[in-house]
This record gives structure tokens, C-alpha cells and sequence, in this order.
């Protein structure tokens, strides 16, 4: 009889961020951050146990929601700014055994800013580390973007020769050496760890023997700031990646595409409305989106306003912008006018992107190729879509969707 090890995965998520307030809970491509990284663990064929280690009652709350669990809070003294991994860690195993008699045999360390991992990563991990009993640890590595035998270190000022930072044997000056003929190196990221408990008990997240789990650089993002954050939600959306998804997988961006359909409130406008005292309505809207729609048609991409709103100014706005009205729509119908709609042109649903705000909307994701949520949207809607705007409703999110399906274009 096989006995299965007991694989625990903590996730360490500490309150404070500098960088970017709240970074462990805040929405990365409609999910927690911190979701991504409980989703890689619940996801794993050889896991057996979650645990998040955070000092933030917030944090410990969504981590719940998501499927982890914390049985502890982290002392503050292990939350700060310059704290490292090793007494967390040591601090987590150390309660485990005094409060449930609780012992590992393999530790599996998962950052949440990390939160783009291969599919089958957590397992590869530990099955390397559970194949070579001499390996104290497996970390997963990517090839370097620099190469270290072509960097200096400066001598005492700037007025004395430099030195190159790595010999190589058999070469004598390295940095002037073809990149090919260089010994190839590897960046260690922070998608996964598998540890050994003895090695953490030793006073160490690493040991000695520590083997490689050789990860697809286009996995590796570094969530540092808000740009960061923006380029990696476009990786996600826009990376083709089997990746680990907390929810449904998202669809990729179609490579044809027919048929862009708008939702009015919310999407073409800011979802704001200025109504007189005779009753007489106006709303917002963003003049470029009305700009970019005669490259689009002619790029081969019609536009259609579809809205469950009855007032005219939805017409009014729709020859503005030279594209088609569909509305007075019910709340309940969007999805079936729209299914009518493509049946009728003889458009492929996988072809046709449809963008939208708020929770009527969510029936048309599931008729369309690709769902769109405004970055206002409400966050069922986030969660649901394909891909979420940088832009909110009514101030440019028409636009950044519609050069988009431009640069698309353009590469194929």
C-alpha cells in the first residue's frame, strides 16, 4: 500500500504593501490576487493542505472564501517590510505542531505575486523533489534575460578600471564573447518552492542540494506598481497561456472578428444621467470612441449598440458614432435579440465580442465569442469576462476594445 506524503502549501500574505495598497486582495483579471495562488494549490493532484499566513483579518477572510485555510494570524513581528520568508515559515510549522500535532513531509511555498503558473506546475515541483532523495528543495527557474559574464563591478569611483563579475573557464574575456558560447544561467521567480520540512528546521528555505523546476519565461511577471499590474492583466488576457485559472478558463481573443456589440449605459456612457425637471435626459459619452469607428468597419468589424435603454438618446448617440441602434431591449431578452441577431446575419457567435457593465449583460457573454467588462463593471460581471478594460465606461474603454481588435488586425 502506497502512503500518500502530506503536502502542505502556505501562502504567505502579509497586510502591509507599499508598492500597491492591498496587493493581496486586489482584483488581478477579475479575482483576488490571492485566489490565483489558493487555486494553483487546490488545483494540484498531490496537495493535500492549504494554509495562508497572514497577519490581516481581510486577507484571512478571502483566503476562506477561495478555499484555504488560516488557522492562525502571523504575529506582526514576522508582517514587516523587511521580514523574510524563513520565520514565517518557521513560525507557521512551529504552531502547526504545538496546536494540532500537525507534521508535513513536503512544504510547497506559492507567493501570490506570482499569480501566472503553468497548469501542472505545483505538481511537477514536488515530484522532482519527491524523485531524488538527496534534494532539499526544488525552485522554480527561468532563463536569465541578462547574462551575468557580460556585467562589471565597478572599482572604488568612477575613475578606476572595472572588473568583470564572472570568469569563465576557457574564455578569457567572457564579455566580449558571443551570447551562444557563454554558459547558460537561470532566474530564480517566485511561481513555486518545494521544501523539505527538515530544511526550514535547520534554519533554511533552501538547503544545499536545491533542483531546478524549469518554467516558460512568458509565465514571469513581477507585480512591483500599477504598471506591472496592467501588463501582466494583458499577458493574461491576451498571452494565449494555459495557465492556472480560480475560475472558468477565459476565452482567447478571437482571430476573425465580425461583430462588435456595445451595451449603452455603462459602457458607451459613464452610467451617469442628467435629467431636467421636464423630464428630458442627458448622458456622458467619450468623443474618441466615435473617432476609431470608420477604421474599424473598414477593417472588416461591424458595431452594434444593443440596450435595454428606451430613451432616444441611444439612437441619437448611435449616428454619432455611424453605427447601429438595437434598443429598448427587455432586461431579460438581450441574449436572445442578440443570438436572433447573429442567426439572422449568419454571424459565427465565436467571431463576435460583446462588451458590458452590469449583470444583464452577463447572458450575452455566454452568446459571444469573447465578453468584455468595462473596468467599472460590476464584479460578477469582472469575474465572468474574458478581459477586463484599463479604461471604466464612458471614458475610453469603446476605444482601448476597438484598437485592440486593430492591432489584431494588423498582426494577422
Amino acid at each position: 500500500m502506497v502512503i500518500k506524503p502530506e503536502v502542505l502549501v502556505i501562502i504567505p500574505a502579509r497586510g502591509g504593501s507599499k508598492g500597491i495598497p492591498r496587493k493581496n486582495i486586489r482584483l488581478f483579471s477579475g479575482y483576488p490576487l490571492i485566489a490565483w495562488s489558493i487555486a494553483a494549490a487546490k488545483q494540484s493532484k498531490l496537495v493535500t493542505r492549504i494554509i495562508v499566513s497572514t497577519d490581516d483579518d481581510e486577507i484571512a477572510a478571502v483566503a476562506r472564501e477561495w478555499g484555504a485555510e488560516t488557522p492562525f494570524l502571523r504575529p506582526a513581528e514576522y508582517a514587516q517590510d523587511k521580514t523574510t520568508d524563513l520565520p514565517v515559515f518557521e513560525h507557521a510549522l512551529k504552531w502547526l505542531i504545538e496546536n494540532e500535532n500537525y507534521q508535513p513531509d513536503v512544504i510547497v511555498q506559492l507567493r501570490p505575486t506570482s499569480p501566472i503558473r503553468p497548469q501542472t506546475c505545483v505538481d511537477d515541483a514536488i515530484k522532482i523533489l519527491l524523485q531524488h532523495t538527496d534534494a532539499d528543495s526544488v525552485r522554480g527557474v527561468v532563463p536569465a534575460g541578462q547574462n551575468p559574464h557580460k556585467m562589471w563591478r565597478l572599482g572604488a569611483g568612477n575613475n578606476s578600471p572595472m572588473h568583470n563579475l564572472l570568469p569563465v573557464d576557457g574564455i578569457e574575456e567572457p564579455y566580449n564573447a558571443p551570447r551562444q558560447i557563454l554558459p547558460p544561467v537561470f532566474w530564480q521567480t517566485g511561481h513555486i518552492d518545494a521544501i523539505r520540512p527538515s530544511v526550514i528546521s535547520n534554519g533554511s528555505m533552501s538547503g544545499k542540494n536545491i533542483y531546478p523546476l524549469l518554467i516558460d519565461p512568458t509565465f514571469t511577471v513581477d507585480l512591483d506598481n500599477l504598471n506591472d499590474w496592467m501588463r501582466a492583466e494583458w499577458l493574461v488576457a491576451l498571452g494565449a497561456l494555459d495557465l492556472v485559472w480560480p475560475g472558468r478558463a477565459k476565452r482567447p481573443m478571437p482571430e476573425n472578428i465580425d461583430l462588435l456589440v456595445l451595451d449603452f449605459d455603462g459602457v458607451v456612457t459613464d452610467n451617469r444621467v442628467w435629467v431636467s425637471e421636464d423630464g428630458h435626459e442627458m448622458v456622458a459619452a467619450y468623443r474618441s470612441d466615435s473617432l476609431i469607428m470608420g477604421k474599424l468597419k473598414r477593417a472588416g468589424t461591424n458595431v452594434i449598440i444593443l440596450s435595454s435603454e428606451v430613451n432616444p438618446v441611444v439612437a441619437a448617440r448611435a449616428r454619432k458614432m455611424q453605427v447601429e441602434a438595437i434598443h429598448g431591449v427587455g432586461l431579460d431578452n438581450k441574449a436572445s435579440v442578440l443570438d436572433n441577431i447573429l442567426k439572422e446575419r449568419k454571424i459565427n457567435p465565436s467571431n463576435t465580442i460583446y462588451v458590458g457593465n452590469d449583470i444583464n449583460d452577463l447572458p450575452c457573454f455566454e452568446v459571444s465569442g469573447w465578453a468584455v467588462a468595462v473596468a467599472d463593471a460590476q464584479p460578477e460581471v469582472i469575474r465572468a469576462a474574458d478581459f477586463v478594460t484599463i479604461k471604466p465606461g464612458g471614458h475610453g474603454a469603446v476605444r482601448e476594445i476597438c484598437d485592440l481588435i486593430l492591432m489584431k488586425r494588423r498582426r494577422t
